[in-house]
């Protein structure tokens, strides 16, 4: 072989250990992208609406951007952070209740089969002494506090997460001013025969990007809206934070939905047990509608990811990036689909001419 080639592969090595070794570095860089092009698929629809200079559609989309923000802290995040604490609180009491209908159940089923001679179970205070005792409902909420913490790594260094924020949020904007120039220098980085096809996939990136975003965005508020009126309907507690958990949670397809199930059906085990099933049945329902009925409907936003390949960038996303990966999996698996799409089918194994 060439000595060239043996340089070239040294080459390839070195800038994949270099890339492994600044990975933290990049899941940021790219968290900034997903924000800039938020920013710029707003800016756009502005520039549809109102003829006037990009930079000043920027500003618009920013100033709208911080008041929605400013009207959520004052209005929306004080009255979920009290209805997600009740939640909170009430958790062991509903892992209580959930454990009486258990040993109810395995009572009266031990009756059936053994008769009422049955000493199986003798009471509740038998099965609850085999089991630690359960902490209280602050003790749990701090916990969970802290648990969250060290999830993002601000726990035992605060400072590093607040100069991760601003530094994505300073990646973001300076890309959303002038997102041009920076694409073109990734084309230029490419090799000169292959930048028209470069451009190309670039730009199919990002619009893919702007279309998962859009999706995403109709069908969460689609899918907590439901949610709400489902659990206004059946009278249970704390509506308005399941709600927003609920649509919150449904980006992060297969684990979210699950997830959101949790505090709701905690709650209706402490008014009514059937209730609780009742949630369950109405929350598979609303992700069903979700994935047959709105979804579809929203097609020509929102991108179609294959099962497999959400639920393999799923597990692979969190092992190599933690949980900010787990939180970025989807748009890391849109970008993902496009690369093997446009680059292993079409230019590897169909062998289209590149021009």
């Amino acid at each position: 072989m060439k000595f060239s080639y043996w340089l070239n592969l040294i080459f390839l090595i070195t800038i994949g250990f270099l890339f492994w070794s600044l990975k933290e570095v990049l899941i940021l860089i790219f968290a900034g992208v997903i924000i800039a092009m938020a920013l710029c698929t707003l800016t756009g629809r502005v520039a549809k609406i109102i003829p006037i200079s990009r930079q000043f559609c920027l500003f618009i989309s920013l100033t709208s951007v911080i008041l929605i923000l400013t009207i959520a802290m004052i209005i929306v995040i004080p009255q979920f952070t009290k209805e997600f604490q009740q939640l909170i609180i009430q958790l062991p009491s509903a892992v209580k209740a959930l454990l009486e209908i258990i040993i109810d159940f395995i009572k009266k089923l031990s009756e059936i089969i053994y008769g009422n001679n049955s000493e199986i179970i003798t009471n509740n205070d038998f099965i609850f002494k085999e089991f630690t005792p359960l902490p209280d409902g602050g003790a749990l909420a701090n916990g969970i506090t802290d648990s969250i913490k060290r999830l993002l790594n601000i726990a035992g260094n605060l400072g590093l997460g607040i100069v991760q924020i601003i530094f994505v949020f300073s990646i973001s904007l300076m890309i959303a001013f002038q997102p041009d120039a920076y694409r073109e220098i990734i084309i230029q980085l490419t090799p000169s025969f292959y930048r028209r096809r470069a451009r190309h996939i670039l730009n199919e990136c990002g619009q893919a990007l702007s279309n998962w975003m859009v999706g995403v965005i109709i069908s969460s508020s689609f899918v907590a809206l439901l949610a709400g009126i489902s659990l206004y309907l059946l009278g249970i507690k704390l509506v308005f934070a399941n709600a927003l958990i609920a649509g919150i949670l449904n980006i992060i397809p297969n684990i979210g939905p699950t997830i959101s199930t949790i505090f709701p059906i905690s709650v209706a085990l402490l008014d009514a047990p059937w209730k609780s099933i009742a949630i369950l049945i109405a929350y598979i329902t609303i992700q069903n509608i979700e994935s047959y009925a709105i979804t579809p409907s929203v097609m020509h936003y929102q991108v179609k990811l294959l099962p497999a390949l959400t639920l393999s960038a799923q597990f692979i996303f969190t092992v190599i990036f933690g949980p900010i990966g787990l939180l970025l999996s989807l748009p890391l698996a849109v970008i993902l689909q496009v690369l093997i799409k446009e680059i292993l089918i079409h230019d590897v194994l169909d062998k289209k001419k590149i021009a």
